[in-house]
């Protein structure tokens, strides 16, 4: 059963498409001599958030036939294909395939800074743990000194 299928309450604004979104792609769309009505973009707002509630239902219930607990790319692809949209299940894949190759670039940013530090990952995660310690070490006096003797807490105004 998908997020939404339960007894949670939404709004439909919670599933939507970011209307401003949806309004740059119309106009980038069309031609420049062309101008999309209020109406017709709202109503477009609307066709795109359907179309992907139905690919997402179908992806879920072609995940649970396969006894899967998330829905993966493969489970879209054939939700598309048993939904009579075959003929984009290429150029979704091939869209796919990009946005994997340029999370595996960013990923590779991610550590060339790591490597950068010219530390070792030893190294990084023992200076890691002194500063853990450093901030332990003046919580607990903060702690101890905003205590007075008898344990009882000290009022914010009374300055000893």
């Amino acid at each position: 059963m998908s997020d939404y299928e339960g007894g949670g309450t939404t709004n439909d604004d919670d599933l939507s498409l970011p209307r401003a979104t949806v309004f740059k792609l119309i106009a980038e769309m069309l031609p420049e001599d062309i101008v999309c009505a209020k109406d017709t973009r709202e109503l477009l707002l609307e066709c795109c958030n359907e179309f992907i509630h139905l690919i997402a239902s179908e992806s879920n219930d072609v995940c649970e036939k396969e006894a899967k607990k998330t829905i993966a790319a493969e489970h879209v692809l054939t939700a598309l294909q048993d939904l009579g949209f075959g003929k984009y299940v290429t150029e979704v894949q091939e869209a796919y395939d990009e946005h994997r190759k340029q999370q595996t670039k960013d990923r590779g940013r991610k550590s060339t800074k790591l490597s950068q530090l010219g530390m070792s990952e030893e190294e990084l995660l023992r200076s890691q743990e002194l500063l853990f310690a450093e901030a332990r070490m003046r919580f607990q006096n903060q702690t101890t000194q905003a205590q007075p003797s008898d344990g009882a807490p000290v009022p914010a105004n009374d300055a000893r």
